[in-house]
């Protein structure tokens, strides 16, 4: 059996209940060791086989995961984050399928996420925005058309952009070409939940000039919305008194 698990963002207690019990199971360990934090392998067994995939190919995880399918032990590929976003565990999961066996995924932290809690941040705030948008600028990975910065910004509602950093001049360009006014806020999150973790408030238009101010090169998601100046959003009806639920009676005023 293979479990892929999200490793969360940085700080290695985000790691879900869950996936911290799948590693101290595992026989085999195939962790992402650019990124997921080391002090997660202490959980790993001491006879556990840890594999680091910085160093492999696809070839090279799956031929790992089938040796180990055929002794019949138990695999955690750890991923950093949320597997589920630029995690690249479809092509894993295809591979799998196609030798009968078996897996299931254990959720994670996201670094957005991460970036919000370290910000008190929230995403979705009444009257200002009620969506979030994920995505990346195209790198050597493509990006859909229908799916560049320009079309999403045109939506002016909260987004995080992962896997962007060495191009911000160029993502703040677009940002704004695409529907932002150039003093929307923004923020830069370095390693976010880490120990190192930095983090900047800013505007779409001084991205760049922040980055570089700070030396921020990689490994930091950007935050863009008007949410980040917590003002001007309205309270939540949920907590109103006069907005009933199955559990709390209205109070007319």
């Amino acid at each position: 059996m293979v479990y892929f698990v999200g490793a969360g963002c940085g700080a290695a207690d985000l790691i879900t209940v869950r996936g911290m019990r799948l590693i101290q199971r595992a026989d085999v360990l195939i962790y992402a060791g650019s990124l997921v934090n080391p002090e997660l392998l202490e959980y790993a067994d001491s006879g556990c086989e840890i594999h680091n995939s910085a160093e492999m190919t696809l070839d090279d995880i799956i031929s790992v995961m089938v040796q180990a399918e055929e002794a019949g032990k138990t695999v955690v590929r750890l991923h950093t984050g949320e597997p589920s976003i630029y995690g690249a565990v479809q092509e894993q999961m295809r591979q799998l399928d196609a030798r009968n066996i078996k897996y299931e995924s254990c959720p994670g932290v996201s670094a957005c996420f991460g970036a919000a809690a370290s910000l008190n941040l929230e995403y979705t705030q009444p009257q200002v925005s009620q969506s979030l948008i994920i995505t990346r600028m195209e790198g050597r990975t493509k990006v859909p058309e229908r799916e560049q910065i320009e079309s999403f910004a045109a939506h002016r509602t909260s987004m995080a952009i992962y896997l962007s950093t060495g191009m911000m001049a160029e993502l703040s360009r677009r940002l704004m070409a695409g529907g932002y006014p150039k003093d929307t806020p923004a923020a830069i999150v370095y390693k976010a939940t880490w120990p190192e973790e930095e983090k900047y408030i800013c505007t779409v238009e001084t991205l760049a000039k922040t980055a570089e101010e700070h030396g921020i090169r990689n490994l930091a998601v950007v935050l863009v919305g008007d949410v980040i100046a917590k003002s001007g959003y309205a309270d939540s009806r949920l907590y109103a008194p006069e907005f009933e639920t199955a559990y709390r009676k209205a109070v007319q005023p």
